[in-house]
């Protein structure tokens, strides 16, 4: 019973490629992108500055010597009391916003200067710290620059402080218009999901779609018969590219609708709902294995957990297969141990 439940997408598969010619492809691949979030906190330019300045002010305690007379002057107090009052302000209008960042700015830029000074007179920082510094510079100029235009966005912009290598990815889905976290693509193969592209880059997901194909033709032998996938992965160089090798790539045609065109609607119908299960998969790992809130703050941390979390999303189609074989064998066993009881 299992085994003709797994390999049922295969016969459907099989009508398939008679359908469209019978050129040797089999088999149905499902692929899409999504988001795995990560723990930060919203990106607001007041507090990415003040996150800023408390670190330059615990790398100028770092970098001073008594031996140099007075410790700089880094107004923390009153900057930490300008921060506060900002926050704790109910309404935020654009004013006090732009009063706020400008605040902070001219408090990190004095921070910044008093650092060039002590690293001037041959003081010196570990990577990690040199590597923290040059985050804050960057950020530094990303705030002035949006500051002095009177703008709210820049290309690569830092988002966080501590994790500089994330980027903002539009989703524009209700809710979560834009998520922060790392990028990843998957393809469903027969119910199994593979991991085939992970990125902390906003990369367009339709330029992987003849990789993954490939790769389906080196795992397999052959290429799929059909593909699965979102309207956006339907453009010119992929429809081309699965003529070439009889894949159908499922959806509605390029451009306005043809008039008196044929389409089959019942194969559009099934094809949508079959490919309703990479979105299942999707919400599993998000729910139950950890993928809906990555809390590791490494990139090499982050990227073992999202392979853990498909890792363990197959893991647990083995499981439920396992414990339906052993429902099964119940079922047979129960019946011949009642006989045995009534007589």
């Amino acid at each position: 019973m299992i085994l003709n439940s797994v390999r049922q997408p295969e016969k459907q598969d099989d009508d398939d490629d008679d359908e469209h010619g019978g050129n040797g492809n089999s088999g149905t691949m499902i692929v899409d992108a999504t988001c795995a979030p990560s723990n930060i906190r919203y990106p607001q330019d007041a507090s990415l500055l003040n996150e800023a300045r408390e670190n330059t002010e615990k790398l100028l305690d770092e970098l001073h010597d008594p031996a140099d007379g007075r410790k700089p002057r880094t107004y923390r107090k009153k900057a930490h009391k300008d921060f506060l009052q900002f926050s704790r302000s109910r309404k935020k209008s654009a004013k006090k916003v732009r009063k706020a960042v400008g605040q902070q700015l001219r408090y990190l830029r004095r921070n910044l200067s008093a650092i060039d000074e002590r690293l001037a007179l041959g003081r010196n920082l570990s990577p990690r710290q040199a590597e923290r510094l040059a985050t804050i510079r960057t950020l530094y100029d990303e705030q002035k620059y949006m500051y002095e235009n009177h703008c709210h966005a820049v290309p690569d912009r830092i988002v966080s402080v501590s994790q500089p290598f994330f980027c903002p990815i539009v989703r524009g889905k209700a809710g979560k218009p834009v998520e922060f976290g790392a990028k990843l693509d998957i393809s469903v193969v027969n119910g199994w999901a593979k991991l085939e592209r992970f990125s902390f880059d906003a990369y367009n997901e339709a330029v992987d779609l003849q990789v993954m194909a490939e790769r389906f033709r080196e795992r397999e032998g052959h290429y799929p018969s059909r593909i699965l996938a979102d309207k956006i992965y339907r453009n010119r160089d992929n429809l081309r590219s699965c003529k070439k090798h009889g894949i159908h790539l499922a959806g509605p045609a390029l451009g306005r609708p043809k008039k008196n065109e044929d389409r089959n609607k019942s194969q559009d119908f099934l094809d949508e709902c079959e490919r309703v299960e990479v979105e299942r998969c999707f919400s599993l790992a998000k729910r139950k294995c950890g993928l809906g809130l990555v809390a590791t703050k490494l990139q090499e941390t982050i990227a073992h957990t999202v392979a853990m979390s498909i890792l363990v999303l197959n893991l647990r189609k083995i499981q439920c297969a396992l414990f339906q074989i052993v429902r099964f064998l119940l079922q047979l066993i129960a019946p011949q141990q009642k006989l045995a009881f009534i007589q």
